[in-house]
């Protein structure tokens, strides 16, 4: 039989079990609709079961006024302000289940934009949780990077106060690296390390998993930032990873030769899926 390592780490952070927690709770309550302002988290069977039991999702600059007030849901990668003031202005219960370590971002980015400073995320602009984060700067005066050299590219003036903050899931070795790099070019920067510490550990166990084991199974969302992150770590230290949503998805085909496989998963995985891999495994 196949010996299967499954990270301990594996599965719901404590930000997405809170979300899903929230969503299953005012799920039965009847009488008004409803909503999740944008999928509550990057995990399509999950927000499949919630659109069966009547849960709506409310996709990004919809027209509100077209839509019966209700409850709606803020996603754990959280919203703009603007967003916030919108739902609020027509009329909408907010039930806010955006993630407390993502809430801890934009009181930074407000306090210090209030300070003069100039924002540089580093993570994905177009990441949900990304674009949440600049609607809570008020100045607007921001930029994102995913890497030091685009830093430089941004030429800004040495003496220029700046606060680098990090979206929960980058890589954290690479966003220490970007950071010592930075300062090492006399630049007057403020860094808070803002990746939480569920990715930090996921990220740290997948390194150990993936260097004793001949392959490697990451479970997670199409859509999910740190489940792409956790299969780019895999991947650099064993050669047989794969990438899967499912047990549907897993081909065992190419595990035949396999004695010691690893299992990883994203933060937004339901633990029954990766059961259900696992089983899978060890047929």
């Amino acid at each position: 039989m196949m010996n299967v390592i499954v990270a301990k780490t594996a599965g719901f952070c404590f930000g997405v079990k809170r979300a899903v927690d929230i969503v299953s709770e005012r799920a039965n309550e009847t009488g008004r609709p409803i909503y999740t302002y944008g999928p509550i988290i990057h995990n399509e069977t999950v927000v499949s079961d919630f659109e069966s039991k009547g849960v709506r999702v409310i996709e990004e600059n919809s027209d509100l006024s077209g839509l019966a007030p209700g409850v709606v849901i803020i996603r754990s990668h959280g919203v703009s302000k603007k967003v916030m003031d919108d739902l609020s202005t027509h009329g909408f219960e907010i039930v806010d289940a955006t993630c407390p370590f993502v809430l801890k971002i934009h009181k930074i980015v407000q306090e210090y934009d209030n300070k003069g400073y100039h924002i540089v995320i580093v993570g994905n602009a177009n990441h949900p949780e990304v674009e949440g984060i600049i609607g809570w700067i008020p100045s607007q005066k921001y930029d994102c990077i995913t890497s030091a050299e685009e830093f430089f590219d941004l030429h800004i003036d040495p003496k220029t106060p700046v606060c680098i903050v990090s979206q929960t899931t980058f890589n954290y070795d690479k966003f220490q690296e970007l950071v010592e790099i930075i300062k090492q070019k006399g630049y007057d920067i403020c860094a808070k390390n803002t990746i939480c510490s569920a990715t930090e550990e996921r990220q740290k166990e997948a390194v150990e998993i993936a260097g004793q084991v001949e392959a490697m199974i990451v479970i997670g969302g199409t859509n999910s930032s740190n489940s792409k992150k956790l299969f780019e770590i895999a991947s650099a230290n064993c050669k047989n990873t794969y990438f899967i949503q499912t047990v549907d998805d897993l081909d065992l085909s190419v595990l035949q030769s396999i004695d010691d496989v690893g299992i990883t998963a994203g933060a937004s995985t339901p633990n029954k899926i990766i059961e259900e891999v696992q089983k899978k495994c060890q047929k």
